[in-house]
């Protein structure tokens, strides 16, 4: 074995020894639910899987029997949530959403039991019913609770707004059986029109709070939350008139699930990533309204988790679902989007994860800005859910991501090692791989932006530090907390130049509808928007710290530098990865670990085994 091969092999060995030393971000913290359910989603995804590949059976939906199949599954998938950190509330959400999405029915029995499958997770949780006044959205930046919803519905049933009758009118003893509920006026009219009307009201009631409360409405969790409050209301098992389709085939929760996309203009089909499988989208809100209903109150993690559970799907950006599914890469903590199509590929391929695994890569290498950074942090977290609980999930996205890992690792060693040799300072090579990075991102994202919305878009950071608006040193030196971002961007031919992104051109163009002058509003609204998608794809690298660690292993290896001193000059380099605090002290790690493997590589045999008597 050559010297080079002895060096890389170590650096490899090193900056690949345990997940943590991968990331920034604080992995460990997520095994036990602290500030994310990552681990706990990915965990509970293996055990979901292992019971759909054997057999069908859990899916089932109709079954006169005090115990069905489905509840081994489910209190097995909640009891592994449990383990995982998540809390009893966010522990059925999770259980029961990715059983859904593997084909479990959102109702569970027959009508006598009433089982339905947001309550059988949370009585296998242990969890306590609160209904859909304990949901609260996502958290973007803000978030809004239910209330919003319930209040503006209120609002129009009391007015008598919502239905073309009033139940004043009714004569006695027509409400409550079978002459309403399975009958014209109940199935035909009042059921399905009071199931959508609710819906609509209730999402677009969290919709203007969320923009009263200065974010964006981003439209899955008012349609979540619209949905649960329209089957809390109406009767959730009505069966719809021979309008809607053959007897059986359409029900509240469909036209509540219409009513939202109506009010929120969602798209009517969205697709699993991998699959491609076609969903009804009415269907599925609609089935989540059911499920949420009976949930009980999980918290703002467990609704983040839920929003990355619904990044499966390829419509994701669209419908204002998770960060996992791209373009854009998140911090580890919410990189959980791969779970369904996981399971779904599973399923489809029989339980063969390599053919799952090859899909999942596919279609990672199509979504995302970086695809090499984004499948390193694919494998780092599939690594960490491994320590908590193994199954074919994470092992088929172990199987779809080390290659690439390996391959990004190797690539920088090199480099490193050949500018090194050349005369670079180890300061130097580590920007060298930011500035590296930095380009792609730019190309990359400019042509991802062109495809999402149909113009030429061209952009190239001018400035990338520090103190945006903040003079003191860690604002200074860890830039992605006040970031001074400033580009140049050309859309369809005009070029827009945006100076101090964050601190300045955004609260400007917010605040006091401040656009350059002969700069169309609408364009610069757009300009502004690329630069945050791009921008952030920067900001995020703390989930993978490669250009930091592979320098200072292959620093303190070919110059003989102590592993401070080699992390020290490489995260000083690499400024752009040196985000956020941290890097520098896995990197000494890293560069220790190293020096001890290429000092064993480089003993003879006899110097170490003790001899054969």
């Amino acid at each position: 074995m050559s010297e080079l091969e002895k060096l890389l092999l170590a650096v490899h060995s090193a900056v690949t020894f345990k997940p943590d030393l991968m990331t920034n971000d604080k992995l460990e913290a997520a095994t036990k639910g602290h500030g994310s359910l990552v681990i706990a989603v990915l965990s509970t995804a293996n055990v979901i899987a292992e019971f759909m590949i054997e057999d069908s059976k859990y899916a089932l939906i109709d079954a006169s029997a005090p115990e069905i199949p489905l509840d081994i599954m489910i209190e097995r998938a909640v009891r592994t949530a449990k383990e995982a950190g998540a809390s009893p509330e966010n522990a059925a959400l999770i259980a029961a959403s990715l059983a859904y999405f593997a084909g479990v029915g959102a109702r569970a029995g027959v009508p006598m039991a009433n089982r339905k499958l947001g309550a059988l997770a949370r009585m296998h949780a242990g969890a306590a019913r609160t209904g859909g006044i304990g949901l609260v959205t996502n958290k973007f930046t803000n978030r809004i609770p239910a209330f919003a919803a319930y209040q503006r519905v209120f609002e129009k049933l009391r007015a008598k707004k919502l239905l073309p009758f009033d139940g004043a009118k009714l004569p006695p003893f027509v409400a409550g059986g079978a002459i309403y509920g399975h009958s014209r006026l109940g199935e035909d009219i009042a059921i399905p029109t009071l199931a959508k009307e609710i819906a609509k009201e209730a999402a677009l009631g969290v919709k203007e709070a969320m923009e009263g409360a200065g974010i964006t409405a981003y439209p899955l969790w008012p349609a979540l939350i619209g949905t649960t409050v329209a089957m809390e209301i109406v009767h959730p098992d009505c069966f719809l008139g021979p309008e809607y389709g053959p007897f059986g085939s359409k029900d509240s929760a469909y036209t509540a699930g219409l009513g939202a996309i109506e009010a929120l203009g969602l798209p009517k089909a969205v697709h699993i990533r991998g699959t491609h499988e076609e969903l009804d989208f009415a269907r599925v809100l609609g089935d989540f309204g059911l499920i949420l209903k009976d949930i009980g109150a999980p918290s703002v993690l467990g609704s983040m988790a839920l929003n990355e559970i619904f990044a499966g799907l390829e419509e994701a950006p669209i419908i204002g679902a998770g960060f996992s599914g791209g373009p854009v890469n998140p911090p580890l903590g919410h990189l959980c989007g791969d779970a369904v199509p996981a399971i779904r590929l599973l399923m489809k391929y029989k339980g063969d994860m390599w053919k799952a695994a090859e899909d999942i890569k596919k279609y990672k290498l199509q979504s995302f800005i970086d695809p090499e950074m984004a499948i390193c942090s694919l494998n780092t977290i599939a690594r960490k859910a491994e320590e908590v609980r193994r199954g074919p999930v994470t092992k088929t996205l172990l199987l779809a991501s080390v290659d690439v890992r390996d391959r990004a690792i190797y690539r920088r060693a090199l480099k490193v090692y050949e500018m090194l040799k050349a005369g670079k300072s180890l300061e130097e090579v580590a920007r060298e791989l930011d500035l590296e990075r930095k380009e792609y991102v730019e190309k990359r994202g400019s042509m991802i932006l062109s495809a999402f919305t149909g113009k030429k878009i061209e952009i190239k950071f001018t400035e990338l530090r520090g103190g945006g608006r903040r003079p003191d040193k860690f604002s200074q030196k860890y830039w992605g907390f006040d970031s001074y971002i400033s580009y140049d961007v050309v859309i369809d031919g005009q070029r827009i130049h945006v100076e101090n992104l964050s601190a300045k051109a955004v609260p400007e163009f917010v605040l006091e509808d401040k656009v350059p002058e002969g700069i169309p509003k609408d364009l610069y609204g757009l300009a502004l928007f690329a630069g945050a998608v791009v921008a952030q794809e920067l900001q995020y690298i703390g989930h993978t710290i490669i250009n930091i660690t592979v320098p200072a292993a292959v620093g303190a290896l070919a110059l003989d530098l102590d592993p401070k001193t080699a992390a020290k000059q490489a995260a000083k380099g690499a400024w752009l990865t040196r985000a956020i605090p941290g890097a520098k002290e896995r990197a000494v790690e890293v560069a220790a670990i190293a020096k001890m493997l290429y000092k064993m590589l480089n003993t003879e045999k006899h110097d170490i085994l003790p001899p054969v008597k």
